[in-house]
């Protein structure tokens, strides 16, 4: 089975974003839940970022396309430790400048296609993938991302094994992105702490891993796993993922790699 851990790296403005304590977030200002975003964003990112390179795993990056312009310096810090991880774009902010649902394929086309744009010219890298900001698609999503060169997209969460998708503009590959995996929603929505993350996560892939010992025959796994530098890149987040990534590095059943080489391995482009 394929395993690929996509680092969201995000923008939300100030006083927007997660809340750590919602009992807090009516103050004015609201230092705690802000104090709680920005260590994220400036301690975090960096930090996972190093860890993967430590460790020497694979890393793909779910980037919103303002973000390197407004932390020019976190990323040029982080993307000195990940200088080769796919970018894979996620529109251009997770607030107030997300996809213009119910107005049209052509206006989600054009956004895709700033969004495409601005990373390009801010970090030299025109993305294959496509994550939606804040996970919110609808039904003109998938044509209007095919129709601007996207190739693969997280979006779907249906599915242990990678399939492909039919737009009016052309072929997608879907990644498995399991909602049950992702951190941030166990962190804020279910309150688990990371090392009961820790323990998800390694269920889970095992599982999995052993689903595929007993029949060989059957379709290869892949899973995308998103991580947020709320959650793993706080330190007793980064143990409990470097744990994880230690653990795993051990199944000789289990690929650690990037989203665009298990495209590659899936036979996408």
């Amino acid at each position: 089975m394929a395993v690929s851990f996509a680092l969201f790296v995000e923008e939300f403005g100030l006083g927007q974003g997660p809340v750590f304590r919602p009992d807090l977030a009516a103050r004015n200002p609201d230092l705690v839940n802000e104090a709680f975003r920005q260590y994220a964003i400036h301690w975090g990112i960096p930090r996972v970022g190093r860890l993967f390179k430590e460790l020497d795993v694979s890393l793909a990056i779910v980037l919103n396309a303002e973000f390197p312009g407004k932390y020019s310096a976190v990323w040029k810090e982080f993307r000195a430790a990940q200088p080769s991880a796919p970018i894979v774009a996620h529109g251009m902010n997770n607030t107030n400048n997300m996809l213009p649902l119910g107005r049209g394929l052509s206006e989600q086309r054009a956004y895709v296609r700033r969004t495409l744009d601005l990373i390009a010219n801010t970090t030299g890298v025109r993305p294959a993938g496509w994550s939606s900001p804040s996970v919110y698609s609808n039904g003109d999503t998938m044509q209007a991302i095919a129709a601007e060169g996207i190739t693969y997209t997280l979006d779907q969460m249906d599915a242990d094994i990678i399939s492909r998708l039919k737009t009016p503009d052309g072929l997608l590959v879907l990644l498995p992105y399991p909602v049950v995996t992702v951190d941030m929603g166990q962190h804020l929505a279910r309150l688990k702490s990371p090392p009961e993350i820790e323990s998800l996560w390694v269920d889970y892939v095992s599982e999995l891993s052993r689903e595929s010992r007993a029949d060989p025959s059957r379709d290869a796994v892949a899973m995308v796993i998103g991580i947020h530098p709320f959650v793993v890149g706080t330190p007793d987040g980064a143990a409990a993922m470097r744990r994880v990534l230690s653990r795993l590095k051990q199944d000789d059943a289990v690929w650690l790699a990037d989203t665009e080489a298990i495209l590659k391995a899936a036979g996408g482009k």
